[in-house]
């Protein structure tokens, strides 16, 4: 079952003056000390016993997951230039998921909070029948915590889903909820004049977080005309206008650096041809910098290579080496090559889009290599009709992020959507055909926590493949999926991966609308630390 609430709350008020705290540290010298730490730096172990591994019991886990969107100025009295014409139908989801092996449940409490508030507002919690919960229409983003009930973390995921069926944010914007972290690197979105970039910086901490914003455009790294950094207190969001800060940029990146405190960030991006929607979608975090990139998930319908509105990847060089990259899809039956693109020079500092029209219709796995560290993601689209003030057809967009093979392991599914799991098998190296046969055991969940359906996915490596959700539900007997685990096989050939990720859909009579969701990053799997007597320690 699933506990929803209609949360209200202060409104989004972001506050430009915020008093900077110092905390100070004191450190105290300690003789004949045990110093117990994953990573003990500046320990003298100057004739301290060997190391003794002592267990530890897993973290809270804690996730992150975005508010409603941000509104437009509100519009003229007559409804037809009403830029929200009907209200946004906003969720907040999460789903836990059992021991693979026990079927037990692998939290022992958890809940549902609004950010910033003092009391939780659903919980989720396994052994009172709560092994799902939602909120709906919340006021704010929303923190999900789990508490582990054995010796392996926490299994929970969550997304946020915000369908709008007309008006300038016309879209289905759906993001999976993250986990804080100090170092986020966002691809996707623009600040041109026909576009709206809003940066979004939720702070679910206990100390203040102060955010260094870097963004990069088509000619290099943008000077930033303010803005730069950005003081976020504890169960605090600060929003960011882009175009504020970095005027007229037809494609960004953005990097967020955070100190004192861990954030989750997304950029809001919208778009609107003369009064005709064409997409609004979540930007989220993507895989740091690497010399591959992987974007799972693009999906795509037949297009030709002059196609007006194709899928395109954006890729980014952010040191100061040019580089010529690789672009590698990975379709149903292997490898497809990408009319006129297959190969790319990147300027260092530079952003750049790369065209998918002319590439048959299919799911496919995009892989990106290149002998410097470069950044990549997708964006997808999907045309529809002509709107009701002019002729131009409406669009809807989605953004893809990169990630790292075999790094999530839990996604959960937002109710009223149509949904499709995208597998990609990658090698490690670039003969994508090696290693044979790959497979993922999946399991299907309801929102009572219980198993509705598991398969072998079977698939070849540098392939991809797609499966409907709606299979795995006929398996089930009819129940409603709320979340997916993918896990490898144990007996799966080394130096082969999975990427995946969930393609979200609603249709509707003017056309498609859609969204991409990747799974939750699986938690910190420290189960015994390192212990040693040491004689002395200090900071120098």
């Amino acid at each position: 079952m699933s506990d929803e609430a209609t949360v209200r709350s202060a409104p989004r008020v972001w506050r430009g003056r915020i008093a900077r705290s110092v905390t100070a540290l004191a450190v105290l010298g300690l003789t004949s000390a045990v110093v117990a730490s994953p990573r003990p730096a500046r320990v003298d172990l100057a004739g301290a016993s060997e190391a003794t591994l002592v267990a530890v019991a897993p973290p809270r886990t804690t996730l992150v997951c975005a508010g409603p969107l941000i509104l437009p100025a509100a519009g003229k009295a007559d409804s037809a230039f009403n830029p929200v014409p009907v209200a946004p139908v906003t969720r907040v989801e999460a789903v836990t998921a059992p021991d693979a092996t026990t079927t037990a449940p692998s939290i022992a409490s958890g809940s549902l909070t609004v950010l910033g508030a003092a009391t939780a507002t659903a919980p989720l919690d396994p052994s009172t029948g709560h092994a799902s919960a939602s909120v709906t229409g919340p006021a704010a983003p929303v923190v999900v915590q789990a508490d582990p009930a054995g010796s392996d973390p926490a299994r929970a995921a969550g997304v946020t889903s915000a369908l709008v069926t007309a008006g300038d944010l016309r879209g289905l914007a759906a993001s999976s909820c993250q986990r804080p972290a100090t170092d986020l690197w966002l691809v996707g979105g623009s600040t041109e004049i026909s576009s709206a970039a809003d940066l979004v910086i939720d702070n679910a901490g206990s100390t203040s977080s102060d955010v260094t914003i870097e963004v990069w455009g088509p000619s290099g790294k943008v000077e930033l005309a303010g803005g730069e950094h950005v003081l976020v207190a504890p169960g605090g969001e600060q929003v960011v206008g882009l175009p504020g800060i970095a005027a007229e940029q037809r494609r960004i990146v953005v990097h967020l650096g955070a100190a004192g405190g861990n954030i989750a960030a997304h950029v809001q991006d919208s778009l609107l041809r003369g009064f005709t929607p064409a997409g609004t979608d979540l930007v989220v975090p993507g895989a740091p910098p690497a010399t591959r990139q992987v974007v799972p998930g693009i999906v795509v319908g037949a297009s030709t290579v002059d196609a007006a509105d194709p899928a395109l990847l954006r890729v980014l060089v952010p040191g100061g080496t040019a580089a010529t990259a690789q672009i590698t899809m990975l379709g149903a039956d292997g490898v497809v090559a990408l009319p006129g693109a297959g190969s790319i020079d990147l300027a260092p500092g530079e952003v750049t889009d790369v065209p998918l029209g002319g590439l048959p219709a299919g799911a496919y796995t995009a892989v990106v290599d290149a002998p410097v560290p470069l950044l990549a993601a997708a964006m997808l689209t999907r045309p529809g009709l002509p709107g009701e003030l002019d002729a131009t057809p409406t669009l809807d967009r989605a953004w893809v992020a990169s990630s790292a093979p075999g790094t999530g392991s839990l996604v959960a599914v937002p109710r009223g959507t149509a949904a499709s799991l995208v597998l990609g098998a990658v090698t490690d190296g670039t003969n994508f055909s090696a290693g044979g046969e790959v497979v993922a055991n999946l399991r299907a969940f309801g929102a009572d926590g219980a198993v509705v359906a598991q398969r072998a996915v079977r698939v070849a490596a540098g392939s991809s493949t797609l499966l409907d959700v709606a299979s795995l539900e006929a398996a089930g007997l009819g129940p409603a999926v709320a979340g997916i685990e993918l896990t490898p096989a144990s007996d799966n050939p080394a130096g082969v991966k999975f990427a995946w990720s969930l393609l979200v859909t609603v249709t509707q009579a003017d056309g498609e609308l859609v969204s991409v969701l990747l799974p939750t990053p699986d938690g910190q799997d420290v189960t015994h630390v390192p212990v040693r007597a040491g004689t002395r320690l200090g900071l120098g």
